[in-house]
């Protein structure tokens, strides 16, 4: 029996009338890895939002509907689409579960999202019998439900015929063949969600079940599996040769990690060779913004609150954004291609050496966008010791946070030189991978001893990775940066310009400071006004409120090579990491001269900054040991809340904090003493 994939099949009903209510709201349920998000790209032509929902880090897209359809049909009604995150069941087991089944029953509606009008199931034709179980779960909500059948195009590559029409009787609503990629199928999808969002639709109908009366999980499973097994069949066996020997290679014991640092290089040389261009034009931009603005404004504190406070400040961070975005582009590519999970399978074998699972690989990956997530989805890891020493150690993972700060140090170290500053950037993140693992053999050998569970973990098959989607991811992390740098960056910098600006010393103070400079031994000559005026404006930072408080806490910096300045910069980064790049921005900033064209660009005053004896403040074994004191920190307010909350206890977030803190001060005076003793300059 022939069984070819049809595009739509949809049961009797009566015909649906548009929606009265000006909007009405589907939303999208799908595992991961079944193109879920690629089609919610492809209704809302990427015009959406991304946001949390109220209490959680799980994210949710929300867009409106742009029909397809031809110019000459009548107006659509507005229909906003909501991607929900991708879980594997309702049950909520985990917290993406959890979230996902209170959105859809009611729990967790609000004014902004609404409770769905109707559901769109989206399920992975290459593999049926696992997408079906969500399925049924959907349809138990008694809501107007359509099952969307993506990558019908691949499966039918691989000699995979479904019978849209036998699981639409079987499982009691509208099921389409859609291609989320290629637009194939895509009205025809547009059209049953009219007809599931009118005044009639019709609710969905609950598929007998004859193996159970309850469908308990098991059970469920087994009615998945056959329902899959009645609508489709192979007419070939595609060959699957090729991945499986690139599997082979991939995940081979020796050469599967040569692989994964491989990528990881070319990843990063190529993030600062695409990005160093950018950079100069933000870099520039900022610059020639400071100077415009300098010499419209009247000379005295409003100038220098809006050079020194807020461009400086914002500049000084906002020019890293291209770095984060490229980064980003390129890892959801490699996600959507399929490798990263081949390399869970690499690090795997390393990781339960230590003592971590195999299941905080997605944790710790996730800590590379921002540790507090990563942190909330250990709920999935059921052995509480397990739980716990990944908690210890997710934050030792490189966070975008860090990003700014590494970029910082890589053009001070290597200006122009992006092979270089790529080789440094990897080795932080290698790092800070490598003392989280070491850190968990501690724990397994002392505080927390114990064998990690095993790791069962579903390849999702080699694909062409989507484009727009790592656009979308790119635009979604930049645009996060963006809204925290003007915001919680932009306060600390205007209250870190404060703080070095009063009190100011008297006329009196400033001539006398001057003369014991001049006076003393390590005296520099002061051949220029410029020269002079660089004095004065360093002896009035040194009387200001932070200058007072540099001088106290730096004796403790001391032994890692840092100013004043550089730990005021590393005290205020406790509570955001990022905030270092400004704080230095402003406090090197200021007293230069809004014309001088060293102001566009702070890698270059860095680099410059001398101390009052001209010895430079940023060599190589400082800018080394500032590097491993940012990687190895904790240097986040709210990842130490979520760490109480997800714990239950102080205790831990306490020595969570503790021994980051120790860790990063005696790794950074190791790496300053070890390059000084090598000799280099």
């Amino acid at each position: 029996m022939n069984l070819p994939i049809v595009d739509s099949v949809e049961p009797q009903r009566p015909t649906a009338t548009l929606p009265s209510s000006p909007a009405k709201t589907i939303a999208l349920i799908g595992n991961p890895n079944v193109g879920k998000t690629s089609l919610f790209n492809r209704l809302t032509n990427l015009l959406a939002k991304t946001s949390n929902f109220a209490g959680t880090t799980i994210e949710r897209r929300v867009g409106s509907l742009r029909f397809s359809r031809s110019a000459g049909t009548p107006p659509q009604p507005q229909i906003r689409v909501v991607d929900l995150p991708g879980v594997y069941s309702l049950d909520g087991t985990t917290l993406e579960e959890t979230v996902t089944r209170e959105y859809l029953d009611g729990v967790r509606s609000d004014a902004k999202i609404p409770l769905p009008d109707a559901l769109v199931v989206v399920v992975d034709a290459t593999n049926l019998q696992r997408s079906l179980f969500i399925s049924r779960q959907a349809l138990e909500l008694g809501k107007p439900t359509i099952v969307a059948v993506n990558l019908h195009d691949v499966a039918a590559r691989r000699g995979i015929e479904i019978d849209c029409e036998g699981l639409s009787r079987e499982l009691g609503c509208p099921v389409v063949a859609v291609s989320a990629r290629s637009g194939t199928g895509i009205e025809q999808l547009e059209s049953l969600v009219l007809d599931a969002t009118g005044e009639s639709a019709a609710t969905a109908t609950v598929p007998e079940c004859s193996s159970c009366s309850a469908c308990p999980y098991a059970q469920g499973h087994q009615w998945a599996a056959s329902v899959a097994a009645g609508n489709s069949r192979r007419r070939f066996v595609a060959s699957a040769e090729w991945t499986d020997r690139l599997d082979r290679w991939m995940t081979n014991p020796w050469l599967g990690p040569v692989a994964f640092v491989a990528v990881m290089l070319f990843l990063f040389s190529l993030v600062f060779w695409l990005a160093q261009y950018p950079m100069e034009w933000l870099d520039g931009g900022f610059g020639g913004l400071a100077e415009v603005v300098g010499g419209v404004l009247p000379e005295g504190d409003l100038q220098s609150l809006v050079t020194d406070g807020v461009i400086a400040g914002l500049g000084g961070v906002l020019v890293f954004l291209p770095q984060i975005m490229i980064l980003f582009f390129v890892l959801t590519l490699l996600e959507d291609s399929g490798y990263l999970s081949r390399a869970v399978v690499v690090v795997d074998r390393w990781m339960r050496r230590v003592g971590l699972p195999g299941q905080a690989f997605v944790p710790l990956l996730t800590a590379h966008a921002c540790a507090i997530p990563a942190i909330m989805s250990t709920r999935t890891i059921a052995d509480r010791r397990d739980r716990l020493v990944s908690i210890m150690v997710i934050p030792l993972m490189t966070c975008s946070a860090r990003l700014p700060v590494y970029t910082m140090i890589a053009a001070m170290l290597f200006p122009q030189q992006a092979l270089y500053a790529g080789l440094m950037f990897a080795g932080a993140y290698f790092l800070g991978m490598i003392a989280a693992f070491l850190m968990a053999l501690v724990f397994k050998w002392s505080i927390l001893p114990g064998q990690p569970a095993p790791l069962i973990l579903d390849l999702p098959p080699y694909r062409m990775p989507s484009l727009v989607n790592a656009l979308r991811t790119a635009w979604d992390r930049g645009w996060a940066f963006i809204r925290d740098a003007g915001t919680i960056i932009l306060l600390i910098s205007l209250a870190i310009w404060a703080l070095s600006t009063y009190p100011k010393p008297s006329e009196d103070q400033l001539l006398s400071q001057m003369a014991a400079v001049q006076a003393s031994e390590s005296a520099v000559t002061l051949s220029s006004d410029a020269d002079i005026d660089r004095l004065r404006s360093q002896l009035q930072q040194e009387h200001s409120a932070l200058g007072r408080i540099g001088k106290v806490v730096q004796p403790v910096f001391a032994p890692l090579g840092f100013d004043w300045k550089t730990s005021v910069g590393v005290m205020a980064s406790f509570a955001a990491r990022e905030v270092v790049v400004s704080t230095l921005s402003i406090l090197y900033g200021m007293g230069e001269d809004p014309g001088d064209e060293e102001i566009a660009s702070l890698h270059t005053r860095l680099r410059t900054a001398t101390t009052a004896d001209g010895v430079r403040v940023f060599d190589t074994a400082t800018s080394v040991a500032l590097l491993v004191f940012f990687v190895l920190a904790m240097q986040c307010l709210p990842t130490q809340a979520v760490t109480k909350k997800e714990t239950g206890s102080w205790k831990w977030a306490a020595f969570q904090f503790g021994y980051m803190s120790v860790l990063a001060y005696v790794g950074a005076f190791a790496a300053r003493h070890l390059i000084l003793a090598l000799g280099i300059a």
